[in-house]
């Protein structure tokens, strides 16, 4: 099935030991530490079971709530301690999970990535391809503890095995899990069954594993989950960060804000927040949910030190988000793809914005107990609004940008109200990088940079969410 890693290897390196994952097969955990060359810890597990979906996630242990929010050097410096507090990226090798463990290791936490890089295996897959050449994990890591002189640990396996996840956290012990580890494609998991099965799957168990390894090896772990505003839908009301107050037949409660998902990938974000949410309640675990809106640009200040630590770049109609696809579109002449009318409103952040929220909820960790909500953007736009400051910024930069309505490929309203709230992150400190006129022209001289990459068959949609069926599908040749 599609969704089936077989025989998923990486070359050998001093670091890092080959594995497979087939039926019956024997995990290693691997620990990467790069010294010079670096240094291997093998912890072995075996496991029994056929193959899984991928997913990440891990456990952290706080130290508990203060009462002025604290920078994360602050935090991991220690604050409390005099060790540097450990922080376990789960899903460390994608396009959020890489620019956030080079910051955070930066910002001073000792950092190990989880990670089965099935990622890359999807572009193999579906014959789609970064606009940036990226590195492989084990290259990105030696070459940041080149630069830097720091240690990022790495160990390559599916938490959706919860022997290979066990080993990885009694071995690293972690203060604080930071959760990336999920097939993040709305489109992808709507290609078919065996990815929408794929996807429920991977994202699913993948966070009961890490609930049930916080429970069992860390009780006072703070979890950082990333989690969608898309989980919220369109409502013709105002959004509110997690949670709303209301009044019915005279009687006033605070609940959880309703839920209208628009796909498979969608709703296994939803089912995620109700497990966390119940876990904090029955078991006393500590989780923060950042309902992530959309992310663009591909530079942070970690990121741009050497072309080796270079983040990946989506462009296609699959895993591509909006303003880079059209960054993308407008630097090779293809017109601005627009679904349908283009009223599509929707909240968006910088990805350096991304990291500093997640060093925020790091170092203002959730009280015991509590399941907290942070919507995690910056500003809204629509779609339409987006494609106007593309076209204005590449007609400075001498880009004939033209715009053209796409039959639309999903199920969602094309004009609706939408006002979402997003004040918790700005409380504890959060400095926005505001869409300017000067990040789209690096954007789109970014994208002219690598226009040569583009392959522009993988530009228009090619997913329709009526037309998905059970029969495997191949999206492109």
């Amino acid at each position: 099935m599609a969704h089936m890693v077989t025989n998923c290897s990486f070359s050998p390196s001093p670091a890092v030991k080959t594995y497979s994952k087939s039926p019956g097969y024997c995990c290693n955990v691997t620990q990467f530490q790069s010294s010079k060359c670096s240094n291997l810890v093998l912890k072995s597990c075996t496991a029994t079971r056929p193959n899984r979906p991928f997913v990440a996630r891990a456990s952290a242990a706080v130290q508990g709530q203060t009462q002025t929010p604290l920078t994360g050097s602050q935090q991991a410096s220690g604050h409390s301690s005099s060790k540097p507090k450990k922080v376990m990226v789960i899903g460390g090798d994608g396009y959020c999970g890489w620019a956030t463990a080079l910051h955070l290791s930066n910002k001073g936490y000792e950092v190990a990535i989880v990670d089965n890089l099935v990622r890359r295996l999807f572009d193999h897959q579906l014959g789609l391809d970064s606009l940036t050449p990226i590195a492989s994990i084990q290259n990105r890591i030696r070459r940041w503890k080149a630069l830097t002189g720091k240690t990022i640990q790495l160990y390559v396996g599916d938490i959706c095995d919860f022997d290979f996840l066990s080993e990885a956290f009694k071995s690293f012990e972690p203060d604080s899990a930071v959760h990336f580890g999920e097939q993040r494609s709305a489109p992808y998991s709507m290609i078919d069954r065996s990815r929408a099965v794929f996807t429920q799957h991977n994202n699913v168990i993948g966070t009961l594993n890490v609930l049930f390894a916080i429970k069992e090896f860390s009780e006072e772990c703070h979890l950082v989950k990333l989690g969608t505003m898309g989980e919220y839908g369109t409502p013709n009301i105002d959004i509110e960060e997690g949670f709303i107050t209301i009044t019915h037949n005279g009687r006033t409660d605070t609940l959880p804000y309703p839920k209208q998902a628009s796909s498979f990938y969608h709703l296994s974000k939803v089912h995620d927040s109700h497990n966390i949410a119940f876990t904090c309640k029955a078991w006393g675990i500590r989780a923060t949910d950042l309902n992530q809106g959309v992310v663009y640009g591909v530079r942070t200040d970690e990121t741009a030190m050497h072309e080796e630590l270079s983040n990946r770049f989506d462009y296609d109609g699959v895993f591509g988000t909006a303003l880079n696809r059209f960054c993308v579109q407008a630097a090779v002449g293809h017109p601005l793809t627009v679904y349908g009318k283009g009223g599509q409103t929707r909240g968006y952040l910088d990805i350096r914005d991304t990291v500093q929220c997640v060093e925020l909820a790091i170092a203002n960790p959730a009280k015991p107990g509590e399941f907290r909500v942070f919507n995690q953007f910056t500003e809204q736009f629509s779609v339409n609004e987006l494609a106007k400051l593309v076209t204005a910024a590449g007609a400075k930069l001498g880009l004939e940008v033209q715009t053209k309505s796409v039959p639309n490929p999903r199920v969602e309203a094309e004009e609706h109200y939408y006002n979402a709230k997003h004040t918790k992150l700005m409380e504890l400190g959060l400095e926005p990088h505001l869409l300017s006129d000067s990040l789209l022209d690096s954007l789109l001289n970014f994208a002219v940079q690598y226009k040569d990459r583009v392959d522009t068959a993988q530009i228009m949609p090619s997913v329709s969410w009526k037309k998905m069926g059970a029969k495997p599908k191949t999206v492109s040749v």
